[in-house]
């Protein structure tokens, strides 16, 4: 404390020290929270970022809502009761921030992340932008959470929100029984296209039931989408799609690079959720019932599985939930050491945002 505001203090009453004492600790503890920029805010995952945040009782004035070519006077809400300005992503200074979570595209993640870095903050990225670098570990929190200390450059990507979603139910199967094999099917929603593909098939939907045409409705998809199921998510990549591709290599980065994945991608006519079938082949005798007591134990997943008719989670049950839901779990007979079972979840809130969330703690030590 300086000498001239001890001074001050000794002609000022009793109370009026006390209360300056209380607005100063109050600063200190101010200046010592964590700053947090979101970048990607006017997307759903963004969007989703912010409301783990504002759940976890993060203040508002501790959180940067940024976009690129942001408009003056855009705002993003946060809660119920706040509103926050949303900065244009080219004149965003990072320094103001300790961390950033970029929800963006993989080009805008090229473009950007190493600006953020330059200021020698830590930046968890969404996108697969930064995927075959060795020194970004790619993480689902809970899984391969030691991976963190291999952030040399305060840089951690996650996966796409299939790999979480099937990953973090397998997380104590693979430590006990070591997995060797997956082959996993994906039922997509539109959601994985952006709003761009949500707003196509709402308005598809709409066009049918008046009994419009939908010629030069198909901006997103290369097939109806409104009643359809598209076997292809994303571009080909040779015989196989850029998902696809995508759910192979993210697991092997995520697990170990000896498990072998068959992927199987679709999008069907759904606004939010994903659901898989994965079939699941192990090097060591494997017990279901067992499977099913590590899966239950395993946190961020619920095992909600009845062998009646209706005993199983579906798509539309899980929009807006923050677990894993695991069905129809069962020993799959075609293969030794074989198990298979059916999830869903949100892919928006589970498959990314809870996950970027979860990885930001590991990386702030929280």
């Amino acid at each position: 404390m300086s000498k001239f505001l001890k001074k001050m203090l000794v002609s000022l009453k009793k109370d009026d020290i006390e209360e300056i004492k209380k607005r100063l600790i109050i600063n200190e503890e101010d200046s010592q929270m964590t700053k947090i920029a979101v970048v990607g805010v006017m997307e759903s995952v963004g969007r989703e970022i912010l409301s783990f945040l504002e759940e976890d009782g993060i203040k508002a004035k501790d959180v940067f809502a940024v976009d690129y070519k942001s408009a003056l006077g855009n705002q993003v809400s946060y809660g119920e009761d706040d509103d926050l300005d949303v900065y244009n992503l080219d004149d965003f200074d990072f320094g103001k921030v300790d961390v950033a979570i970029f929800a963006t595209t993989d080009e805008l993640a090229k473009r950007y992340v190493p600006k953020a870095l330059s200021k020698g903050i830590k930046v968890i990225d969404t996108s697969s932008a930064f995927f075959a670098e060795e020194d970004v570990p790619m993480i689902v929190a809970g899984v391969n959470d030691v991976k963190v200390s291999e952030a040399k450059r305060g840089l951690v990507s996650i996966p796409s929100a299939a790999v979480t979603q099937m990953l973090l139910p397998l997380s104590k199967v693979n430590e006990k029984y070591l997995i060797n094999r997956l082959v996993v099917t994906s039922y997509s929603s539109t959601s994985v296209y952006g709003k761009e593909g949500m707003d196509e098939l709402f308005n598809q939907v709409r066009k049918i039931y008046m009994n419009d045409s939908l010629v030069d409705d198909q901006q997103v998809f290369n097939k109806q989408i409104a009643f359809n199921v598209i076997p292809q998510v994303g571009e080909f990549l040779g015989d196989e799609t850029q998902t696809e591709w995508a759910l192979n290599a993210e697991t092997k980065k995520v697990l170990n690079g000896n498990v072998k994945v068959h992927a199987n991608c679709a999008v069907i006519p759904a606004f939010i959720g994903c659901g898989l079938f994965v079939n699941v082949e192990c090097a060591d005798e494997v017990d279901v019932e067992d499977v099913r007591t590590l899966m239950s134990k395993t946190e961020g997943v619920v095992v909600f599985d009845k062998h009646v008719n209706g005993g199983y989670v579906t798509m539309s049950d899980v929009q807006g939930e923050n677990e894993v839901y695991v069905s129809r779990l069962r020993q799959d007979v075609s293969v030794e050491n074989g198990i298979s079972f059916w999830c869903v979840a949100d892919n928006l809130r589970v498959g990314v945002a809870k996950n970027a969330f979860n990885v930001m703690k590991l990386m702030l030590g929280k």
